[in-house]
C-alpha cells in the first residue's frame, strides 16, 4: 500500500465518491417505480441516498471543529441507513428484484464502514494540521467605525 494522500476536497474522499455514486444508481433504478411512488417511495429514497454526500461535504466543511465533523458524519451514516431501510421497502413492494437489492445494501454497507472509519480517526482530518492549512485572518473593516 502507498503512502495516504491528503484530500484537498470532500470530493477527494472515497466515501463521497462512492455515496455520489450509490445516489446515481438508485436515481436510475427508481426511474422504473410506479408513478403513484413519485412523491413518497421514490422521494424518499432518493432523498436519503443524496444526503449521504451531501453530509459528508457539511462535515468537511466543519473539520474546524471535531464534535462537528463527527456529528454530520453521524448525520451521513443516519441517512446511508435510512437508505438502507428504503431498499427493503422498495425490495417488499417488488420494484427491485433481490440481486438489485444486494448490490445496493452492499454499498450502503461498504459507505458505512468507511464512514465508521472516518468517525474513528476524526482527529486526523480535524485540529491543529487542518487549522495551519487555513489562510490568514482577513481584516473586514477597513476604516475604523468613528470614519463612517
Amino acid at each position: 500500500m502507498g503512502a495516504l494522500v491528503y484530500a484537498k476536497s470532500f470530493r477527494d474522499l472515497v466515501v463521497y465518491q462512492k455515496a455520489r455514486q450509490l445516489q446515481r444508481e438508485i436515481f436510475q433504478l427508481t426511474l422504473t417505480f410506479p408513478k403513484e411512488e413519485k412523491f413518497s417511495l421514490t422521494d424518499q429514497i432518493r432523498r436519503s441516498s443524496r444526503s449521504i454526500g451531501a453530509n459528508i461535504a457539511e462535515a468537511w466543511a466543519k473539520r474546524r471543529y471535531e464534535k462537528h465533523f463527527l456529528s454530520k458524519l453521524t448525520d451521513a451514516d443516519g441517512e446511508q441507513f435510512e437508505t438502507q431501510h428504503w431498499i427493503e421497502t422498495a425490495l417488499d413492494c417488488e420494484y427491485l428484484n433481490q440481486p438489485q437489492a444486494k448490490t445496493l445494501m452492499t454499498k450502503c454497507e461498504e459507505i458505512g464502514r468507511l464512514l465508521g472509519g472516518m468517525m474513528d480517526k476524526a482527529s486526523l482530518f480535524c485540529g491543529e494540521t487542518y487549522k495551519a492549512l487555513r489562510e490568514s485572518t482577513v481584516e473586514y473593516f477597513v476604516n475604523s467605525p468613528t470614519e463612517y
